[in-house]
């Protein structure tokens, strides 16, 4: 039986516009921090600066090695126009095929 038990590192990123998102997903691929990105197009519904916003935004899902974690997120924060960007990151568990590909486009 396949060991299912493998996990990677799921980043879920809200950008302006679908140039950022590629253009910080493309970075993080191109330095060997994420295998692969998912971008596409949200609604956002907030609150800033005490005024309700509607505003269309971007998504990027990145996926990285466990160990990538600090520096994926570093190398996004430099790169984000946002003051507040919003990073959320989440262990996923995953085939073990896929959990190797995404290793070894992470592997330093």
């Amino acid at each position: 039986m396949a060991d299912i038990n493998r996990s990677i590192l799921v980043f879920y990123v809200i950008h302006p516009d679908e140039e950022t998102a590629s253009r910080i997903a493309g970075s993080l691929t191109a330095d060997g921090l994420i295998a692969c990105a998912n971008i596409f197009p949200v609604q956002s519904m907030y609150e800033w600066e005490g005024a309700p916003v509607r505003d269309s935004e971007w998504v990027s899902i990145l996926k990285t090695g466990i160990g990538r974690e600090n520096e994926v997120e570093n190398a996004i924060v430099s790169q984000h126009p946002y003051t507040v960007p919003c990073i959320i990151r989440y262990e996923a568990r995953v085939n073990a095929a896929y959990a190797d590909w995404i290793e070894a486009c992470t592997r330093k």
